[in-house]
């Protein structure tokens, strides 16, 4: 019987990001992939504040506002209103307009369409003039957020696609200031509001926090996505100095903007190091070195220099590295923050990177050893430092590439092999003249497609049950198979042989926190080119116990085969008046795709505690054992929300032992946290731990239950390990 649904909680979201000054950030998305690349078109806008040390809670549903949600947003640091937006999708009634205009937490708005004299009245204007590769004038060049950027400056890359801008002819930008326009326009791309000032003369709304306008994202249309990332390095650096800025306007203190950019490729051997200050700064401590850690702990032998320039050069007679930066090398970079008269001084600075390209061909499409490759497939390489030629060497023989010696040398780094055949294992190598030498490069491979794939535990995978399944699917050809197996890639084991339609193998119970390595080897007798030697494929096992982390689950229909819908998993309160918890969203997909801690899935869990309490459970068919390998902690992994009632929450063993939370309000964390607790606590109350039979997870007093708040949370990846784990 299909579960019926009883209840509907409305969840709240919200993008949290902690960074040095531990900001909350609420980012503001529609979600849309209107690019059709299976994300969300704004993702990279997360993917680049996760990479500068936030964590991003990236929650959609905030289109309609409500007593809980505007709570949640004067909670939090900062806003950001992505373009990734529907302005339709919000309610244009004066009510709703106030609410978000009252908003205190200043709020960064790229979305053009909600700002107009229709929606929220930031702007006395409907046209929305749509530019790409715009170069801005600086209004006001001393604004902190244009630290290490000079006027004029380009800020969207246009191959990405164009921006909507706000076009301010006759307007002006009303009782904001205007820090930036587009060159020749009068089209705003930055403008800043203070708390409590009328947006426009007749608005009739006022900035109920600091306000900045700040055109970025792209248009959608013609294949390009809604809100797409499309800043050039100047305008990145902008819109992350604004961040930081609007983030209770405090000092950038830290050093920003390094030069060569974090991560970059830098072709030369010499380099000229330099960066923005940060405000506090009287002189700055440069550490160089070509080991992360060495220049992270500042080392002997990796500090460079105390000085006041913003600027430091290497690779250059005289100076660090003096016979050159080498080949092929990756530096690591920091610059400290100092000032004497300051008690905080001094600011470490983050660790930044460049790289030296190798002299040898790197980065190959297809990818070494890649599978399932096109037969009509080109290949393509980065040229090694300063290549000039290159000669290709092809077969399906390693031998026979990597010996050969004599080739014709192409000044294209692209080359086509011509038709190849399917399921078949070929291998190339490209070296490199610069006129000086030749430079022999690696011998790379690739299988064509329809050969053996899709290995499940997949290619690399770690952290994989020490109980696997291994799958596979059979190559076009193959007729019979077999497998090989071990824990030495050199010497694996022949495990078993099977026909078309058997392919998977059960390994049994594995080693923890091991690297195994398989082979599938398939066949056909009627077939000249059998038998085929299939990839070589590897995946780690786990150093603790998977309970459960949500991956198995499906949405396939109950009573069709392999149908595993996670609430027939974990039982909820369905058809239980006194258990207010439903397990699972209300429609496919049942399980959640978006936020998750780990792999692809974690498990909604809503709970409304009007009834007493709210709880699920799970009922363990294997994993009962509690003690094996010496595991003492039970890990589960949480993130609430700020909007939800702060209830207890607790796990239960056996339906028996309790153990709560130690924080009252872990409801509230809007972050992905870790829960550990000592099995002991279990232990202390009668549980056998070597026969857990049920973990439950609830909300309320289990032994006394009380009318309470709702709310929805998420778990996942819930472990046991043999030493506490170290929370990331």
């Amino acid at each position: 019987m299909s579960k019926k649904l009883i209840f509907l909680v409305l969840v709240l979201g919200f993008c949290m990001v902690s960074s040095v000054q531990a900001a909350n950030i609420i980012w503001v998305s529609g979600f849309f992939d209107d690019n059709g690349d299976g994300e969300p078109d704004d993702q990279a806008w997360v993917d680049m504040l996760e990479a500068r040390g936030y964590t991003v809670d990236y929650t959609p549903g905030w289109e309609d506002l409500d007593d809980d949600k505007i709570a949640a947003l004067n909670a939090a640091d900062l806003i950001i209103i992505s373009r990734c937006s529907n302005s339709g999708d919000y309610d244009d009634d004066a009510t709703e307009i106030s609410q978000w205009n009252s908003i205190t937490t200043p709020i960064i708005q790229s979305s053009t369409h909600l700002i107009r004299n229709s929606r929220w009245l930031w702007f006395d204007t409907a046209t929305l003039p749509t530019l790409s590769d715009v170069v801005v004038d600086i209004s006001v060049p001393s604004h902190p957020i244009f630290a290490g950027v000079s006027s004029p400056a380009q800020i969207t890359d246009g191959v990405v696609g164009p921006s909507s801008f706000v076009d301010i002819t006759g307007i002006g930008a009303g009782n904001g200031t205007l820090l930036a326009k587009v060159t020749d326009a009068e089209t705003a791309w930055i403008v800043e509001w203070e708390e409590g000032v009328e947006y426009y003369p007749g608005s009739g709304q006022i900035a109920g926090g600091a306000r900045m306008f700040f055109a970025a994202g792209t248009q959608e249309g013609d294949g390009v996505g809604r809100g797409e990332y499309n800043l050039t390095p100047d305008g990145e650096k902008v819109f992350f100095n604004a961040v930081r800025y609007m983030i209770g306007g405090s000092k950038l203190v830290k050093a920003g903007n390094p030069v060569p950019s974090n991560g970059s490729i830098y072709e030369d051997t010499w380099v000229n190091l330099s960066w923005s200050p940060g405000e506090s700064a009287a002189s700055h401590d440069v550490y160089l070195s070509d080991n992360f850690d060495d220049v992270n702990n500042g080392a002997e032998g990796t500090f460079l220099a105390n000085q006041a320039a913003t600027f430091i050069v290497a690779g250059f007679p005289g100076f660090a590295y003096p016979d050159g930066l080498v080949p092929g090398t990756t530096y690591y970079w920091r610059v400290d923050e100092v000032n004497d008269t300051e008690p905080n001084s001094p600011w470490k600075g983050d660790v930044w990177s460049f790289s030296i390209p190798p002299k040898t061909a790197y980065a190959p499409d297809p990818v070494d050893t890649g599978e399932s490759v096109a037969v009509n497939a080109s290949l393509i390489w980065t040229p090694g430092f300063g290549a000039k030629l290159h000669t290709v060497y092809f077969g399906d023989n390693f031998d026979d590439v990597n010996d050969a010696i004599v080739g014709l040398p192409q000044g294209a780094a692209t080359f086509s092999p011509g038709p190849l055949e399917l399921a078949k294992t070929y291998y190339w190598r490209v070296d490199e003249f610069d006129g000086f030498g030749t430079y022999k490069g690696n011998v790379w491979s690739f299988i064509t497609e329809g050969a053996v794939g899709s290995p499940s535990p997949a290619k690399g995978a770690v952290d994989v049950t020490q109980t696997p399944v291994l799958t596979w699917v059979p190559g076009v050809f193959a007729d019979t198979h077999e497998l090989y197996f071990g824990a030495d890639a050199a010497s694996l084991e022949l495990k078993g042989s099977g026909n078309l339609g058997s392919e998977s193998y059960d390994a049994g119970s594995l080693e923890w926190n091991t690297t195994y390595y398989w082979r599938v080897d398939e066949a056909n007798n009627a077939n000249a080119d059998s038998p085929w030697t299939g990839p070589l494929w590897s995946f780690t096992t786990a150093n603790f116990l998977i309970i459960d982390d949500i991956e198995s689950y499906n949405d396939i229909a109950e009573g069709e085969p392999d149908s595993n819908r996670i609430y027939n998993a974990w039982l909820d309160g369905y058809g239980d008046p006194t258990n207010g918890s439903q397990v699972g969203h209300l429609d496919p997909p049942f399980y959640e795709e978006t936020i998750v801690h780990g792999g692809s899935k974690s498990m909604p869990l809503y709970y409304d505690n009007a009834v007493g309490k709210s709880e699920a459970t799970l009922t363990l068919t294997d994993k009962r054992d509690w003690t094996i390998n010496g595991v003492n902690t039970l890990t589960i992994w949480f993130r609430g929300n700020a909007g939800n009632a702060a209830e207890n929450l607790y796990v239960a063993l056996n339906d028996s032992a309790v153990v709560n939370n130690d924080n009252p309000n872990a409801s509230q964390i809007a972050s992905w946290t870790a829960w550990n607790i000592d099995l002991g606590r279990f232990a202390d109350q009668g549980v056998n731990l070597s026969n857990v039979n049920t973990i439950t997870i609830g909300f309320g007093n289990r032994s006394n239950p009380v009318a309470g708040g709702s709310g929805m949370m998420y778990f996942d990846d819930i472990r046991l390990y043999a030493l506490e784990p170290v929370t990331p």
